[in-house]
């Protein structure tokens, strides 16, 4: 009777164990009642400019070049897909205002003007990128030979999302495409080198966060000397000045290396 008493007792607290720890667990519910009442296009309260629209669980922007943003309503906060979230100061059917990153009030108000929806007319955000192959060669006469260098530059399909803030201080998201660059080298009619660059073979020069974000933007010649050719590859964050610049040098012999020029 002993043992069998024992058991129903350690059942009973293995069981509100397990209660305890699913109640620990459970995450806040969306509120779906307030995703309702921002359904519609928003505008700035004092400038009456378009901020944006939302249409089912998308924030969609007027410029042409932001990605539509997943959304949820979870408590009193206004909660991005990427997990940022923003509190919610005031919201009722005509109002909607939050915080935004740099801790400002935003103030918006639901349009009730049609030629607002003018301002969404784009269907999908454009891609940052190069649209068609560009090409640029030259000859280069060093110690009496004659070198023919010849540069290509292919886009891809390849994605790099870049977050930043709009003018409301919301998350916003810009895709562009990568690229990948091919330097070939001939002496006269001798193919010496020949190979295509990807921005990850520069990951020993550029650290990985900011590899991460880049595109390989560029690549250029710059010079020839007893060393070999010169040339600079360009890697940046799209839309920004910060840049890692990546030296090839070919020597005479077709033999590459690589070292950071600057930043």
């Amino acid at each position: 009777m002993r043992k069998q008493t024992t058991i129903i007792l350690l059942s009973v607290v293995l069981a509100l164990f397990c209660n305890c720890q699913g109640n620990n667990s459970a995450t806040p519910s969306e509120d779906k009642g307030a995703k309702a009442m921002l359904q519609g296009i928003w505008v700035e309260e004092e400038s009456g400019d378009v901020s944006m629209r939302i249409v089912g669980d998308s924030i969609f922007y007027t410029d042409s070049t932001s990605m539509p943003s997943y959304f949820m309503i979870v408590g009193d906060s206004l909660v991005m897909g990427s997990g940022t979230s923003y509190a919610i100061v005031k919201q009722t059917e005509s109002l909607f205002w939050f915080m935004n990153h740099n801790g400002d009030v935003v103030k918006l108000q639901k349009s009730t003007d049609p030629v607002d929806e003018t301002e969404f007319v784009h269907d999908t955000p454009q891609v940052m990128t190069y649209t068609h192959q560009v090409k640029t060669d030259s000859v280069v006469v060093f110690n009496g030979e004659r070198y023919h260098w010849y540069i290509a530059i292919n886009p891809t399909k390849y994605k790099v999302v870049k977050r930043s803030y709009n003018d409301d201080g919301l998350e916003v998201e810009n895709v562009y495409y990568d690229n990948f660059m091919h330097i070939s080298l001939f002496q006269g009619a001798n193919k010496i080198f020949s190979s295509d660059f990807k921005k990850q073979m520069f990951a020993k020069f550029v650290p990985e966060n900011f590899l991460k974000d880049a595109i390989l933007a560029n690549m250029e010649y710059s010079s020839a000397d007893a060393e070999g050719f010169h040339f600079n590859a360009t890697l940046c964050i799209p839309d920004e000045a910060s840049c890692y610049v990546v030296e090839i040098l070919i020597d005479h012999k077709g033999q590459m290396r690589m070292k950071a020029v600057e930043y």
